[in-house]
């Protein structure tokens, strides 16, 4: 599975769902593009926690962080007008952008990603 940002700040600030991103971080094999890296690691900076001890404890947990390549930027790009209605932004279409090009599920705590129709499972943590 792929994570979003929302589902990591779920994790690390124990929000409703964090118990179902550690349940999916369990099951193994979840990945995060850097690009949703950057975006949870910067929400948590501002609100004081060190984004290099967060990392390394993302890390620990087995999370795969992948770096945003050509193909990703691509799949992002045909996602825009397909996205653009519910107000997803770039980190939201790399994090699916990465869930296309592995072929596995994305997991959000975004609930408008429920409406989305592009051929990518989403799951919702709430």
């Amino acid at each position: 599975m792929v994570l979003d940002a929302s589902a990591i700040i779920a994790l690390v600030l124990r929000e409703a769902g964090h118990e179902a991103v550690a349940e999916a971080i369990g099951q193994g094999l979840t990945s995060l593009s850097a690009v949703n890296a950057t975006e949870a690691l910067t929400r948590l900076a501002r609100i004081g926690l060190d984004p290099r001890r967060m990392l390394a404890s993302l890390q620990r947990l087995g999370i795969d962080i992948i770096a945003f390549g050509v193909d990703d930027a691509v799949i992002a790009a045909e996602l825009a007008p397909h996205t653009q209605a519910l107000g997803l932004s770039l980190g939201d279409r790399a994090c699916l952008a990465l869930g296309r090009r592995l072929g596995v599920a994305v997991v959000t705590a975004d609930s408008a990603w429920a409406r989305l129709d592009v051929g990518i499972e989403v799951r919702l943590i709430r």
